[in-house]
């Protein structure tokens, strides 16, 4: 059983395109540097159309890091490379919103 640890940013920035870069060349290395972290994965929103009532998140970006176990996790949230990462979100472009974080088991269906 996998176990992916999801940081949702709920809002905005003043400035979408740095936030994201600033991720991708900044906040990644250091969370490489968790110990058993399996992958990090980004997810950025994009244009759609759903024909029928729905609620939009209206998250700026998902981030997705899975482990190979809930012990991992607990260890990865423990290291300095954890204390490192919560440091390194202070010097971000503004984000005004909400940043929760939500650990889940994975079950592929199908």
């Amino acid at each position: 059983m996998t176990v992916s640890y999801f940081v949702s940013y709920v809002g905005t920035s003043a400035d979408g395109s740095a936030f994201h870069q600033r991720y991708l060349d900044r906040h990644a290395p250091i969370l490489r540097d968790m110990p058993g972290i399996a992958s990090l994965v980004l997810h950025r929103p994009v244009a759609w159309h759903d024909p029928f009532p729905v609620n939009p998140a209206g998250i700026h970006l998902l981030a997705q890091m899975v482990f190979p176990s809930p012990a991992a996790l607990e260890a990865a949230l423990q290291s300095e490379a954890r204390r490192r990462a919560r440091e390194d979100f202070a010097r971000f472009p503004p984000f005004t919103g909400t940043v929760l974080h939500q650990a889940m088991q994975s079950q592929t269906v199908f």
